[in-house]
Formats: structure tokens, C-alpha cells, sequence
């Protein structure tokens, strides 16, 4: 089957239903959008995989899984968001064994499933059907709405202007040890905006 590669571009408040996130996935070739709606704790395991120098205190239920799957031998390969029925996608995490070539495809929500692909830099694709039936082609001005959203989400935190990075970098340190991951996060977004400045 003719599969099209995604890209994650982000993971934003989801305006459709409280308490909720949306993932946005995009194949690279279109700009086709594809919006996932996950849960707060996916979001934060998505993010923390994507945030490779941010390190848990305590593996994170995906941690624990990662790691379960490289003791075996096993390597995720990809996964595949294979069909969407109700506004539900359906996705499959396919691994390899490298050595005796076995392979072992497992039925996952999405979100689970990229939550575990970005642990192991592993592609995400799609067919051309789901692209059909769930992409949106955004315009350029409504990426734009979104990225300042985005941008107000991550710097609109407990008036983060007034607190010196030392002290940012402080509390990142106990947000972590906390288990704080969503303040965590919040928290290196804004030293990192910080830093873009200073350089």
C-alpha cells in the first residue's frame, strides 16, 4: 500500500472539547493537516518524547513500555494510522526484531502509538484514504492564529517575564521532580525562547 509519511507540528488546547489536546499531524508533500484529539496525559508523554534533554525522575507508562521493547531485542519500525470509522483513528505499531527478522504489529489508540514512535524516532504515515476523509488544508493565516496560540499557551504562565532564568531553571528542576510535567514544559519553552534572544 502506498502510505504517506506525517510529521508531528504540534500539540495544541483543544478548542472542540474541554480537558482535551489536539495533535496535528502533516504530510510533508501536501501540507494536508491531519488533527488528532488526545488526553492530557498522552499530551505530556507525546511532548516529554519529543523533549529529548527532559528527563522523568520516574519512567512515564511509554518509558516503561520503550524500554520493556528494546530488552526484548525488538525495534518499532513505524506506525501506521491505517483508518478513522466514527472520528475514531485506528492505528498499528509495527516492530522488528533485527536479528531473527521477526516482525510484530500491535493494534494502539494514536495516541499511544506516537507517543511510543517519537521514544524511538520512528516515521508515523498514513493512507490516502484517512488523508482524504480527516486532512484539512489549513490557510496560511489560520497556522499563523494557531502558532500565536500557541505562543500565548506557552508564555502566559504565572507572568514568567519578571522571573530571571535562574529561577526559571529552578523551578523546570522541581516542576520535574514534582512529576509537574505540563508546568515542566511550559517552563523550557520559555527558557528556550529566552535563550533565542540571547543568541
Amino acid at each position: 500500500m502506498d502510505y504517506k509519511k506525517l510529521i508531528i507540528r504540534g500539540i495544541s488546547y483543544s478548542q472542540s472539547q474541554s480537558g482535551a489536546y489536539a495533535l496535528l499531524l502533516e504530510h510533508e508533500e501536501t501540507s494536508v493537516k491531519l488533527p488528532v484529539v488526545i488526553g492530557n496525559f498522552e499530551a505530556q508523554s507525546i511532548s516529554l518524547g519529543l523533549e529529548k534533554d527532559l528527563n522523568p525522575p520516574r519512567p512515564l507508562t511509554h518509558d516503561l513500555f520503550a524500554q520493556f521493547v528494546k530488552n526484548t531485542g525488538f525495534k518499532l519500525e513505524s506506525v501506521i494510522i491505517y483508518q478513522i470509522k466514527d472520528g475514531v483513528f485506528f492505528s498499528n505499531i509495527n516492530f522488528k526484531n533485527p536479528f531473527t527478522e521477526e516482525e510484530l504489529i500491535l493494534d494502539a489508540r494514536t495516541s499511544d502509538a506516537v507517543a511510543m514512535a517519537v521514544r524511538f524516532d520512528a516515521p508515523i504515515y498514513t493512507t490516502s484514504d484517512v488523508l482524504n476523509e480527516a486532512g484539512i488544508l489549513l490557510e496560511l493565516e489560520e497556522t499563523r492564529k494557531m502558532e500565536v496560540e500557541e505562543e500565548e499557551v506557552s508564555t502566559d504562565f504565572n507572568d514568567l517575564f519578571e522571573v530571571s532564568l535562574e529561577e526559571l531553571n529552578q523551578l523546570l528542576n522541581e516542576a520535574v521532580k514534582e512529576e509537574d510535567y505540563d508546568t515542566a514544559l511550559r517552563l523550557q519553552e520559555e527558557i528556550k525562547r529566552r535563550n533565542k534572544k540571547i543568541e
